[in-house]
């Protein structure tokens, strides 16, 4: 007579073992708890990186704009005004030739808007983000990313 085995059954003799033994499942949420523990922190170490990252590149992008601005109108745009000159048209600027960006400024990685300051303390004009924290200072991604940094 034909015996007939279930799917997920092993037979050995007259007993059926299925599943997994609670030790076989502590052995493997261990396993699982160790590469996380490893490689988690690096994965989200990165995470920060790339984030201040792309505020570097977006800082360089607006300052070639707020520099074409300069070029066209023989200066940047005034404090009041920010970096909404570079997007619509300010009243009195005949020269304007924008717009500079294709779209309103961004907001840096972490949803706050970038800070504008005409004439700059560093430079002609200061261009930067508090970073994580939204804070001046701070190290890791709640350092300040800035134009003349």
């Amino acid at each position: 007579m034909g015996r007939f085995f279930r799917c997920g059954a092993v037979r050995s003799g007259r007993h059926v073992q299925r599943g997994f033994t609670l030790l076989e499942l502590l052995v493997v949420m261990v396993i699982i708890g160790l590469l996380v523990g490893i490689v988690g922190p690096k994965y989200f170490s990165q995470l920060g990186k790339s984030e201040t990252r792309t505020a570097k590149a977006q800082i360089v992008a607006l300052g070639k704009a707020l520099d074409q601005y300069r070029l066209d109108n023989g200066h940047y745009p005034p404090a009041d005004l920010g970096l909404v000159g570079l997007t619509e048209r300010p009243a009195g600027e005949p020269k304007w030739d924008g717009p500079y960006l294709q779209q309103a400024a961004p907001v840096d990685p972490w949803g706050n808007p970038y800070v504008y300051a005409m004439p700059g303390e560093h430079g002609d004009y200061d261009l930067l983000s508090y970073g994580k924290d939204g804070a001046p200072g701070g190290d890791g991604a709640d350092a300040d990313v800035a134009s003349w940094l």
